[in-house]
C-alpha cells in the first residue's frame, strides 16, 4: 500500500500533517475524532478495514490532524470564540489540503469527507459549507450541535455558521436547490453504549429529520443496541458503506 506522510502550511500560517493511503482511486478526506491525527486512522485499524478497496485502486484516504485542542475542545473558551478560532483550521483544510489532494490526484476537483465521532461533525460542516468541493460525506457517530458540547457565553454568527442544526433549518431558495442537487449526505450511527451519552444517536436522528425536511439526499443507517461508540464498530460500518461509493 502506497503511504507517505507530509506536513502542510496554508497561507494564513496554519500548520498540520496529512497521512496518505493509496495510490489510486476516490480522493477521501478522512477528519479524526476529537483531538486526534493524521495516523490516527491507521493506528485504530480503519484503513485496514478498507485496506481491500486501498489495494485495488479504488480509493484513497487523506487524513488530516485536528485543530481541536485550540477550538471546540477548548472549553475554558466562549463558544463563539471557539468557532472563530476553527477559522483557521477552516483555512488550512481549504487553502492547503484540498490543493495538495488534488495535485496528488491528478486534479481531480470532487473530494469526499469522512470522520467519525467529532470528526463526522467536521464531514458534515465542510460539505454543507463547501458543497462545491466535497459533494458526498460519510458520517459515523456524530453529534451535529455544538451547542451540546460544553458550551457556554454568547452565540454569534461564527458559530451560526459552524453549527449543521441551526442552519440547515433555515436554509431556502436558490442556494437550498443547489444544495439539493449537489449534496449527498450519510448518516451512521450505532444504538449501544455512549451513543446517547455522547448526544450522537439524538444528533443523527435530529439531522436525518432536518435533511428531510430541506429535501436534501442523504441516507441515515442505525445499527443495534449492541454496536457501541468505538472503534470496532467505526471499522464495521466503514467497511461496509465505502464500496458504494468508490
Amino acid at each position: 500500500m502506497r503511504h507517505y506522510t507530509a506536513d502542510l502550511w496554508s497561507p494564513a500560517g496554519a500548520f498540520g500533517s496529512v497521512a496518505a493511503y493509496g495510490h489510486y482511486g476516490r480522493p477521501v478526506l478522512v477528519f479524526p475524532t476529537e483531538g486526534g491525527y493524521a495516523g490516527e486512522f491507521a493506528d485504530r485499524g480503519m484503513v485496514a478495514a478498507v485496506g481491500d478497496l486501498i489495494d485495488a485502486g479504488r480509493v484513497k484516504l487523506y487524513c488530516v490532524d485536528s485543530f481541536d485542542a485550540g477550538t471546540w475542545s477548548a472549553t475554558d473558551l466562549p463558544l463563539e470564540e471557539r468557532a472563530l478560532r476553527h477559522e483557521a483550521y477552516e483555512s488550512w483544510i481549504l487553502e492547503a489540503v484540498v490543493p495538495h489532494i488534488r495535485d496528488d490526484s491528478g486534479g481531480t476537483a470532487e473530494l469526499a469527507a469522512a470522520g467519525c465521532s467529532l470528526g463526522a461533525f467536521h464531514a458534515l460542516n465542510f460539505a454543507f459549507k463547501r458543497a462545491d468541493v466535497f459533494p458526498l460525506a460519510l458520517c459515523f457517530s456524530g453529534n451535529y450541535d455544538p451547542t451540546t458540547w460544553r458550551g457556554w457565553g454568547e452565540q454569534g454568527e461564527a458559530l451560526y455558521f459552524n453549527n449543521p442544526v441551526a442552519y440547515v433549518a433555515n436554509l431556502h431558495g436558490a442556494h437550498l436547490d443547489w444544495l439539493r442537487s449537489r449534496l449527498s449526505l450519510l448518516l451512521v450511527c450505532g444504538q449501544g453504549q455512549w451513543e446517547d451519552t455522547t448526544g450522537s444517536l439524538a444528533s443523527t436522528r435530529r439531522m436525518a429529520d432536518l435533511l428531510a425536511a430541506k429535501g436534501i439526499r442523504h441516507e441515515m443507517d442505525l445499527w443495534g443496541h449492541d454496536v457501541p461508540h468505538d472503534w470496532p464498530s467505526w471499522q464495521a460500518q466503514f467497511a461496509h458503506h465505502l464500496p458504494r461509493f468508490c
